[in-house]
């Protein structure tokens, strides 16, 4: 009897017995599962790595959208010499706005960023400018690189306009004019997203960890199923039995496959009650991400997984040590991160060839399922022919290498 070298307890193939080609595949995805399963150490970093991540970076996202709001809903205007200006004050206090000294080393806080908000500094003849009708100069300093006190510099600006107008408009209306001169155009607004596409812009990072997910899910079985086997010298015994070397292949190959889909399912499921401990109401809003949301994404994903499989171990298997495959597997790992990030640097939307290229084709998708637009069998299937393109010259390139270890 030939069993599968290694100390661990595996399915036995029959000496000189020819089996099955969908039998000898069950049995050896049975036994990478197994011993999967039982590295239980490079579980848990897979599974830390892939499926926690994206739920703690969106508490984190959570938690500074709400700080940001707490700090609007302070209503806060820090201003150097608001003696000098009574009537903004008084304006800035019927905005239910509250009127804050700041230290006389104002801007080194704002550069070393202890100071998280604008401020707004008011001349000494600042009255006196308004008196004669003149354009009083108000300066409003911060500092690109503070992001706390650059996201209030907006919301100050709007009050000081505010100001403006209304001392344009007492102008206007003690001379027996019409205020409406200021403004002969009227502008309104209308915003054609949807609720989903506005929370997108919030939510639009979950497609790119569920991708990793995959991603790393994928990579240590990949390599330790090829590469590692070889490092171990198990592949070569291995290859001494009766069996096809495509049926190792696909027993493999399945394997690491269903283990990224399953930290895919992990890390898909892992924003559900994740988004119970968002602290931002605004956040808690604009997200959804349900089940039919986290079915769709694992749909998607499949044929990805599939193919990114694959390529894996055609790396990998090239490789005598664990270590060599690491190095070689580096460049996918490294194109597989960045190719979604090219829907962020395309300000032109979406483009017809995202949907060609691996990962980025996937993350588009997803998109458009957060969005809650529907796809078009045309969609599905381009994303799909290259999954199965890719994944089958792959397979295709590990069964010859495991043909060629059987015949040395």
């Amino acid at each position: 009897m030939l069993g599968f070298p290694g100390n661990r307890e595996c399915p036995r193939l029959e000496k000189g017995a020819r089996v099955s080609l969908l039998g000898t595949t069950r049995i050896v995805y049975a036994k990478e599962m197994v011993d999967a399963l039982r590295d239980r150490r490079t579980l848990l970093m897979v599974v830390l790595s892939g499926v926690l991540l994206g739920p703690l970076v969106l508490m984190a996202l959570s938690g500074l959208v709400a700080s940001l709001e707490a700090r609007a809903e302070q209503r806060e205007v820090h201003v150097a010499g608001i003696e000098h200006a009574p009537s903004l004050r008084n304006f800035l206090e019927r905005q239910s706005s509250v009127v804050r000294d700041v230290p006389a080393d104002y801007e080194a806080r704002l550069r070393d960023a202890s100071l998280g908000d604008p401020v707004v500094v008011v001349p000494a003849d600042f009255e006196a400018a308004l008196r004669r009708g003149d354009a009083a100069l108000l300066e409003l300093v911060s500092d690109s690189a503070n992001k706390q006190a650059e996201s209030g510099v907006a919301r100050v600006q709007r009050l000081l306009l505010a100001f403006g107008r209304e001392r344009a408009t007492l102008s206007l209306a003690l001379r027996g004019v019409s205020a409406e001169l200021l403004e002969p155009v009227e502008i309104a607004e209308r915003d054609l997203a949807s609720t989903q596409t506005r929370a997108t812009q919030l939510t639009g990072m979950l497609p790119f960890f569920v991708l990793l997910a995959v991603l790393y899910g994928a990579l240590s079985a990949a390599l330790d199923t090829t590469a590692g086997e070889r490092e171990r010298g198990s592949l070569e015994p291995l290859m001494m039995n009766p069996t096809p070397p495509l049926a190792i292949a696909l027993g493999k190959w399945g394997a690491v496959t269903s283990l990224a889909m399953l930290i895919a399912l992990l890390s898909c499921l892992g924003f559900l009650p994740g988004q119970w401990l968002l602290r931002s109401d605004t956040l808690q809003a604009l997200f959804q991400f349900g089940l039919r949301e986290a079915s769709l994404f694992l749909l998607v994903l499949l044929p990805f997984a599939a193919a990114l499989s694959a390529l894996l171990m055609a790396v990998a298997i090239r490789c005598k040590s664990v270590k060599e495959a690491q190095v070689s597997a580096s460049l996918v790992v490294l194109l597989i991160s960045l190719l979604p990030l090219a829907s962020v640097f395309n300000f032109g939307g979406e483009a017809p060839w995202h949907l060609w290229l691996p990962a980025l084709g996937q993350n588009t998708l997803m998109t458009r399922v957060l969005k809650g637009e529907g796809l078009s069998a045309a969609q599905w299937l381009i994303p799909l022919g290259v999954s199965l393109a890719l994944g089958g010259a792959a397979l295709r390139f590990v069964a010859r290498r495991l043909r060629h270890a059987a015949v040395q």
